[in-house]
């Protein structure tokens, strides 16, 4: 990943982060994380604190998936995109981030976790995206009118929040992975001295002895010796910001070891009797929500309240922390982006709400034979799409993309046709074949305007489309079905091939329940 620089590593365009420009950039997913999985007692729940909470929009881009759907159960599931920011645009912050060169600069979202809430609650599973990955950016839209174009090309994923805040950080989640995001909660650097200690300390592990040091002075300064010890208040700091002395020296082993400590935290925070004291739990609460950040859904302590109790149903044994598989790109040096095939098997599980760990589902109500159970959705989704006009009344233009993106396969000549025929045997009277072709892996419906996303998804339907496959567009004019490489012949769609049951080995599954994961030592910062 990211060559030279100090222990905080470099951003791109232009953003040189140096010395402790990244101290506790982690923040926002830790803090969010243990907030919402491991409420104690609903210590959130302080009705003067709701004055504190921040808000922003939620999604800034054009691509509205809208909320996470029920299951044949009643029961939904919850995705929510964790966001920690870098911004130092106030005395607590810039005390902590250092780095005076970028005080009052764009922030950026330095740290990505998607955290994923099964329906039936019985698991929850984390991907984390590298701050290095290379993505297109969406078009994003300020609630002021102010455009951010879509990227023509690459985009380092942490430049997200710099075109419009959080939401089109979401924007480009939901882009990339096609996974609905319910809420997002950002927090920057305040207050994670203070829950660190109140704990009383969190145990992590080193193969070796570590001292975070380069010769010419740069890291975090983080010297521990071998084995397990218990780290808090500057210590923490300086393992949660470590990039020389782990793994390889990159962010990917930072990574490793911060889903370590939220792990180890996690567990700290379920057993720790310190945390039953009411003063310090109120503390901690005020800490956390001045430095937080949520979409308009997470307004309120009720509603954080009401997160907390269904997150911490979730055993810790069943709670798996991964990175999404990635690979070096080719196109940008020291850069990364998803690994083809299997970054798509993690974001498919968590579409299908799939158990990353392997284990399936621990509710009674996934057996078929069980009797129908209603879940609780914690807080309110997305609105739902406008409500469908009658079949015969929706104009549908169907575009041949037989070929693929990829152009190893010719076009089948007339699917365009074909399958407005068969559009129009459903009662889509008014579909239309359109000379134009396209290239598409997969069939897609895309839309251009808001008040059409219910019919669109009602055409979906028709042709048995899964409800991922609805996307609105800013590069078509009405209804258009783009027939792709998966529909060559037939009536309907090559299925897709089964979903995996766990995560593949790239991901770096890590285990709530392990405690003896230890972190590998890079060679050269041994003491």
């Amino acid at each position: 990943m990211s060559g030279g620089g100090s222990d905080s590593g470099s951003g791109s365009g232009g953003h040189n982060r140096r010395g402790r420009r990244r101290v506790l950039r982690w923040v926002s997913s830790v803090l969010a994380f243990l907030i919402l999985a491991t409420a104690a007692g609903g210590y959130l729940y302080y009705r003067h604190l709701n004055g504190s909470i921040k808000t922003d929009v939620l999604n800034l881009g054009e691509n509205k998936l809208g909320g996470s759907k029920p299951n044949a159960f009643g029961q939904t599931p919850l995705n929510i995109l964790l966001i920690g920011s870098d911004a130092r645009d106030d005395a607590a912050n810039q005390a902590l981030g250092g780095a005076k060169d970028t005080f009052d600069g764009p922030p950026l979202a330095d740290v990505q976790m998607l955290l994923h809430l099964s329906a039936d609650r019985s698991n929850m599973s984390v991907v984390s995206m590298p701050r290095d990955t290379m993505l297109m950016m969406p078009k994003c839209t300020e609630p002021g009118g102010k455009v951010h174009q879509a990227s023509r090309g690459l985009v380092q994923t942490n430049e997200s929040l710099g075109r419009g805040g959080p939401g089109c950080t979401v924007a480009a989640w939901q882009e990339l992975t096609h996974i609905p995001i319910d809420h997002f909660m950002m927090i920057d650097f305040k207050g994670v001295v203070t829950m660190a200690d109140a704990i009383g300390g969190v145990p992590v592990c080193v193969q070796q002895n570590v001292e975070s040091r380069t010769k010419d002075g740069k890291g975090s300064g983080l010297k521990l010796p071998a084995g397990t010890n218990t780290i808090q208040g500057e210590q923490a700091l300086q393992w949660l910001r470590t990039r020389y002395g782990f793994e390889d020296g990159t962010d990917l082993g930072r990574t490793h070891a911060q889903h370590m400590y939220m792990n180890s935290m996690a567990r700290e925070f379920r057993k720790n009797a310190k945390l039953s004291n009411p003063v310090k739990l109120n503390s901690l609460a005020q800490a956390a929500i001045k430095a937080m950040v949520v979409d308009p859904g997470l307004n309120k302590i009720d509603k954080l309240y009401d997160l907390s109790m269904e997150l911490k149903k979730v055993p810790t044994g069943r709670i798996t922390m991964t990175t999404m598989p990635w690979v070096y790109s080719t196109r940008e040096e020291g850069r990364v982006e998803p690994k083809p095939g299997e970054a798509e098997d993690v974001f498919r599980m968590v579409r299908e709400d799939i158990a990353l760990d392997g284990k399936g589902s621990g509710n009674p109500a996934a057996d078929p034979s069980a009797p129908a159970a209603s879940g609780t959705p914690a807080a309110p989704s997305q609105p739902a799409a406008d409500p469908a006009a009658p079949a015969a009344k929706i104009p549908v233009t169907v575009r041949n993309a037989t070929g693929g993106k990829d152009g190893a396969q010719t076009r089948v000549k007339g699917r365009a046709d074909d399958v407005a025929a068969i559009l129009v045997g459903k009662g889509f009277t008014k579909a239309l074949a359109n000379t134009q072709t396209a290239a598409e892996d997969t069939t897609v419906v895309r839309f251009s305007s808001p008040d059409q996303a219910g019919d669109a998804a009602a055409v979906a339907t028709a042709l048995g489309l899964p409800a991922s496959s609805v996307e609105k567009s800013d590069d078509v004019t009405g209804i258009v079905l783009f027939v792709g490489k998966d529909w060559r012949t037939g009536n309907a769609p090559t299925p897709p091939p089964p979903a995996p049951t766990k995560a593949p080995d790239s991901a770096r599954p890590l285990n709530g329940d392990d405690d003896k994961e230890c972190m590998a030592i890079q060679p050269g910062f041994t003491w």
